[in-house]
């Protein structure tokens, strides 16, 4: 043929699809960094914080397996176990690490500030809401259960189990868009605290954001947050944003507070669609004409 047909999405913004820990639940995402530290510790290798974290966002198999992958464990496993480290070690550490994640999600089942509020400014604008999670189905309905009690309901879950398989992948934004029943990928935003939710939603085709204060990419409480040094704060948050940029994230907030931001009046259906961009700074606009 000579020619190319493209079609260009120029409609609304129909659904926005937020993972859990550290983006909507769970302040810092510390649910599941901890439980990894103390999984490892069991098998006498110690993690630190920051190697926990490193693969977030993950199915937590795949979460385990990747922390086995990384050298300095991976050393330590065979120097400690006389043995490189197998598949079966990864079932088995992920069948231990089950009740653990499970018995610590209750502690950590708080709303982040903002999430109510923009949920009802989301329905007011006939926006759908759906969550999606590395956690099992289990894990998933504990916390649901909890955001729920608090007010927080999406219209659709999906979690890794459902799927087959976690991110990078983009199944569960496509099973998300199957269940919320919105299409094209053009009419959704994915957001989330990690690397792997920003690879998930560019390789669903969707517009996605980056969380950089609440989450993974900082990794602590809210109340270490607000005692941090100012100074400190920002390098950090500096270094995030750009993280997650080169990433690919099309936008980066610090959490879902900001997310109104985000929907500037080409989102509400106009004549064009755009999406505000920008390496810590607020004031350029990015538009796809």
């Amino acid at each position: 043929m000579d020619f190319i047909f493209r079609r260009i999405y120029k409609g609304a913004i129909k659904a926005v699809i937020f993972d859990l820990a550290g983006t909507v639940v769970d302040y810092g995402s510390c649910a599941p960094a901890g439980v990894f530290v103390e999984l490892f510790r069991n098998h006498n290798i110690k993690i630190s914080n920051n190697q926990a974290r490193g693969p977030m966002g993950m199915h937590k198999k795949d979460h385990i397996r990747a922390l086995l992958k990384m050298e300095a464990i991976s050393t330590e496993w065979e120097k400690i176990h006389g043995k490189l480290w197998s598949e079966d070690d990864v079932e088995s550490m992920y069948q231990e690490f089950i009740p653990l994640q499970i018995d610590c999600l209750p502690k950590y089942n708080r709303l982040i500030p903002g999430v109510l509020e923009l949920a009802e400014k989301l329905r007011s604008q006939d926006i759908k809401i759906g969550v999606t999670t590395g956690y099992n189905n289990e894990m998933t309905d504990l916390v649901i259960e909890g955001m729920s009690k608090q007010g927080f309901k999406p219209d659709s879950v999906v979690c890794a189990t459902d799927v087959a398989a976690g991110r990078p992948a983009p199944w569960m934004i496509f099973r998300s868009m199957e269940k919320l029943g919105v299409f094209p990928p053009e009419s959704l935003i994915s957001v989330g605290d990690t690397i792997p939710d920003i690879e998930s939603g560019l390789n669903a085709g969707v517009w996605t954001v980056g969380v950089a204060k609440s989450g993974n990419m900082i990794g602590l409480s809210e109340d270490d947050v607000s005692s941090m040094p100012k100074a400190e704060l920002e390098a950090r948050l500096n270094e995030a944003y750009e993280i997650m940029y080169r990433s690919g994230a099309h936008y980066v907030i610090d959490s879902v507070a900001d997310f109104e931001n985000v929907l500037d009046s080409r989102f509400r259906g106009n004549d064009r669609l755009g999406i505000m961009s920008f390496p810590r700074k607020r004031e350029s606009i990015l538009t796809i004409n």
